[in-house]
């Protein structure tokens, strides 16, 4: 995102959307009605969708939030593109929003088009690090099969819990979110609507991004 915000109008656009989005307007409308008035840019509109949501959204969210220290001994199901690519975005100094409902998002839509680099490897020994501190019982890893090459990915991810000792698996499937919907342990992702279906969220790429210093880029909205 190479665009200029403008920080007078874009705050009382954040303002007006999530009033509208309090008072029970559709979320897709209240974004283009808002978007319209304040002739917001498409990044600006993309801003608003992955950071503002209703009071109501974002403390029935915050209350699923589960910490680190929690996680021990209980099942861990990991959201991998989305998990990976936020993590990479902090590390390459993308941008990242900290949303009203307290999770960490990337905004650079580059899921469709995500090819493994070296961000990638440093993304993912990150991860395991986080898993040998954690200790959950086990670590499910899971990708979107549509994504370029991630069977190989979720390939290598089982090699290297098998080299690390650690309990789990990682899959590659076509709608992961038969999983990761409803998954009865702890969830790793940022997607608000897995989080939704889910009963404890745990916000793995934020938690890990604060810990190696690479929020350098991390976009907050300040409400009333």
């Amino acid at each position: 995102m190479g665009c200029m915000f403008r920080p007078k109008d874009f705050l009382k656009a954040t303002e007006d959307f999530r009033y509208l989005l309090n008072r029970g307007y559709p979320r897709k409308a209240a974004l283009e009605l808002v978007g319209n008035r304040y002739e917001l840019t498409f990044d600006e509109r993309h801003l608003l969708h992955r950071g503002v949501f209703s009071s109501t959204d974002s403390q029935a969210r915050g209350k699923k939030i589960i910490s680190i220290k929690e996680v021990q001994n209980k099942d861990l199901a990991i959201d991998g593109h989305n998990v990976i690519i936020t993590i990479e975005a902090g590390i390459s100094g993308r941008p990242l929003i900290l949303g009203d409902d307290g999770f960490i998002r990337d905004i650079s839509g580059l899921s469709g088009s995500f090819k493994k680099t070296e961000t990638t490897e440093k993304a993912i020994q990150f991860i395991f690090n986080a898993i040998k501190k954690m200790k959950p019982r086990q670590t499910l890893f899971l990708f979107d099969a549509p994504i370029s090459m991630s069977g190989k990915l979720a390939q290598e991810i089982r090699n290297q819990l098998k080299k690390e000792n650690l309990p789990g698996d990682a899959m590659a499937l076509k709608v992961p979110e038969k999983i990761l919907n409803g998954f009865l342990g702890v969830i790793a992702t940022s997607d608000t609507a897995i989080i939704d279906r889910s009963k404890k969220a745990l916000d793995l790429a934020g938690y890990i991004l604060k810990k190696s210093g690479t929020l350098k880029t991390l976009l907050r909205f300040k409400k009333r």
